[in-house]
């Protein structure tokens, strides 16, 4: 959890920042060290890297399927949060990839997140792989999760950082998306820093 504690600051800076009315000169997690190359499964068991996404604007969830409640709600409201960008700005709107990394490689197989995702945003990419994968993907985009003792009937819950990272074509952060708003928040911001 140390390299978590490095990017404390800086995320307690850009919340602050994405807080802040009227424009600002740079996006509030330029410079920050999150993010990096990866390589990961997704829903339809095809391997896929960063360099997939070159040239377009991401959107990082780390999250899990059997989640009971924020996961899926979550996904939700940046799905729709993109579905209002595409609405009013239909250019930018096809530059965004909405990605969903699973923090539970144990149980989210390909064909269980290409469930999940079908429920969401039609161009909803969702990844998995070994649990060293995640975790190397996890601690580079600064994301905390540990699995929880489970429970009698042998499920568990997943702990983990909710986080929604919006990232620049060069694969670079910009800024965190404000989940907890309506849809055209999350549209607003990303209209703000997609420049």
């Amino acid at each position: 959890m140390k390299p978590l504690f490095r990017v404390l600051p800086v995320l307690a800076a850009a919340f602050i920042a994405s807080c802040s009315p009227g424009p600002a000169a740079q996006p509030p997690l330029a410079g920050a060290a999150i993010g990096g190359p990866f390589t990961l499964t997704d829903q339809h068991g095809k391997r896929v890297s960063d360099r997939d996404f070159a040239g377009k604007y991401r959107i990082f969830y780390f999250g899990y399927t059997f989640c009971p409640d924020v996961c899926p709600v979550d996904v939700m409201r940046l799905s729709a949060g993109l579905k209002a960008l595409e609405a009013r700005n239909p250019a930018l709107g096809a530059r965004v990839v909405p990605i969903f990394v699973s923090v539970d490689p144990a149980r989210d197989t390909p064909a269980r997140l290409k469930e999940f995702a079908a429920n969401f945003h039609p161009r909803l990419v969702a990844l998995t792989g070994s649990q060293a994968e995640i975790d190397a993907v996890a601690r580079r985009f600064a994301v905390p999760h540990q699995a929880l003792p489970p429970r009698a009937d042998g499920s568990y819950l997943v702990d983990h950082g909710r986080a929604a990272y919006l990232f620049g074509p060069d694969g670079k952060p910009l800024a965190i998306l404000p989940q907890d708003g309506p849809p055209t928040a999350i549209a607003d911001d990303i209209e703000r820093w997609a420049r």
